[in-house]
């Protein structure tokens, strides 16, 4: 494998010269000598034993290989700077480092939320923020290889974790204009305009098994003795929401997820808070010492405004 010292420089290089598609205008933008970019792409594709980049036509584009490569470069940058944060614990004094497990399409609204105010009242404190699945964060917690987690539905959490709770939102059934059940002209429907039982009926596109909303749909339908029509599953919640809205089936998301999606037509049917909701907590294993920092970020987070609202 092609030794890289520095990924990132690796990656500034390439990102100029696709964005040049011209050694000489490349070389000049980074401050270096169009002979040695020259030579290192070369040595780079010679060291691979393949081209990286498509150069016999305009623009310049990564070959196949090239992706490969650029990738490689990604996932080591990625390595490095989580080393860095890693042994930032033990190499500065002067920085306290605290790990925070989240689900990435949770973290997307909430660590927003809460860490600039945070940030900015504690401007030694760095956060590592680590993504994952419900149950491999609270693996973190519970082993030590996270300080704090940011998670949903609390009711759920493994008994070894002290969950500080704040905020929420409430579930929506998306209807897409192609559904039956459609109503054109109108957003958010009255509860009363509808049988649930009937929605949930309908072919539904969900998230996958190990996320903490496909655990709370799953209850839905057990609890109301039904079965779901499951016609597509995707780890994210934002592809999920935008598969229903072009029709692929009914599914049943939130507002935080809802206000990134492009608006179209759609109708909302809300759903009962008593069958399904969302509360937000920010947890820390039992027992163990909290420094003041995360006790800082904890309260922080109880005094964020979390109640999520669409309309």
């Amino acid at each position: 494998m092609v030794n890289v010292r520095d990924p990132d420089l690796m990656l500034n290089y390439l990102e100029v010269l696709l964005k040049h598609s011209n050694f000489t205008k490349a070389a000049s933008e980074l401050y270096i000598s169009q002979p040695y970019l020259t030579q290192l792409i070369k040595r780079i594709e010679k060291e691979l034993g393949a081209p990286i980049i498509n150069r016999h036509r305009l623009p310049f584009s990564l070959t196949e290989a090239g992706q490969i490569y650029y990738q490689y470069l990604e996932n080591l940058s990625a390595e490095h700077q989580r080393l860095a944060l890693q042994l930032a614990r033990y190499t500065n004094d002067s920085t306290e480092i605290i790990r925070v497990a989240v689900l990435e399409s949770l973290g997307t609204f909430l660590l927003p939320a809460i860490l600039p105010r945070f940030l900015k009242d504690h401007p030694s404190v760095r956060i590592q923020v680590v993504e994952g699945f419900p149950h491999q964060s609270e693996e973190r917690i519970l082993n030590d290889q996270a300080d704090l987690y940011m998670g949903q539905t609390p009711e759920t959490l493994n008994y070894g974790i002290h969950p500080y709770i704040n905020g929420g939102e409430n579930y929506y059934v998306i209807i897409p204009a192609t559904s039956k059940f459609y109503q054109p002209g109108r957003f958010i429907l009255d509860p009363s305009t509808y049988n649930l039982d009937d929605l949930l009926q309908e072919p539904f596109v969900l998230s996958s098994a190990e996320s903490e909303i496909r655990h709370q749909v799953n209850s839905l339908f057990q609890n109301r003795k039904l079965v779901p029509k499951v016609v597509m599953v995707s780890n994210s919640v934002i592809t999920v929401a935008n598969l229903a809205i072009q029709g692929v089936g009914l599914t049943i998301s939130a507002a935080s997820i809802l206000k990134r999606i492009k608006e179209t037509p759609i109708n909302l049917y809300p759903l009962d808070p008593s069958l399904i909701q969302i509360r937000y907590f920010i947890g820390a294993k039992k027992d163990r010492p909290l420094t003041d920092a995360m006790r800082d970020l904890i309260t922080t987070f109880q005094s964020a405004n979390l109640q999520m609202k669409i309309h």
